[in-house]
């Protein structure tokens, strides 16, 4: 990311924000007549409180969507600039624009499908592991936020030993940042209290 040119970073992170604010768990379950989303449940954006709405189509839809507009900063970036620092910091202006969405006065999601999405798209094999660990440790506990901190976790000893240990550092900054959205999941699970998958708020 020091390399890159400081007029391409700021047009890299602007763009990678914009992408990653587009609130599609707000859309989905507006365009269905759901109901508003930021009064269900846990009041998050995200696929796991759309499920609470009981449609399991839009919760995948949203998780889909969400993981898409991630890689997609990642791609454009990579195809318009060939350059390894504006890649990192679309996916890394991805992430922050889905936790803080001006257009939601910055109180967006978790960015567990965004951090997916991003890091697929900057190494599929390390984002497969990373879906891999999530899936396992969530199927385990039948707890999403249990899974969303174990992909986390997981990814930069995934980049380490699969041999991209230029994106351990984007990566760190990630991990720090899911731990940081889930900081009250992190309380609920100590207390005991954290809701199972599916389990209506």
């Amino acid at each position: 990311m020091l390399d890159t040119a400081p007029t391409v970073a700021i047009l890299w992170a602007v763009i990678g924000y914009l992408l990653g604010s587009i609130p599609f768990g707000i859309l989905i379950t507006r365009a269905l007549k759901l109901g508003d989303l930021r009064q269900i449940g846990s009041g998050n954006i995200g696929a796991t409180n759309v499920l609470r709405t009981g449609n399991k189509g839009a919760a995948a839809a949203t998780l889909l969507l969400d993981g898409v507009k991630g890689a997609a900063a990642v791609l454009l970036a990579r195809y318009v600039t060939q350059d390894a620092g504006a890649v990192q910091i679309a996916g890394l202006a991805a992430f922050v624009g889905h936790c803080y969405p001006v257009w939601l006065k910055f109180r967006g999601g978790k960015g567990v499908a965004t951090f997916l999405g991003v890091v697929l798209a900057w190494a599929w094999p390390v984002g497969l592991l990373c879906c891999a660990t999530w899936l396992f440790a969530a199927v385990v506990s039948r707890i999403s936020s249990v899974g969303a901190l174990m992909a986390a976790m997981s990814s930069t000893v995934w980049f380490f030993f699969m041999g991209y240990s230029a994106f351990l550092i984007p990566a760190t900054i990630l991990t720090a940042l899911i731990y940081w959205r889930h900081r009250a999941n992190l309380a609920r699970l100590k207390a005991g209290t954290e809701p199972k998958i599916g389990q209506k708020s």
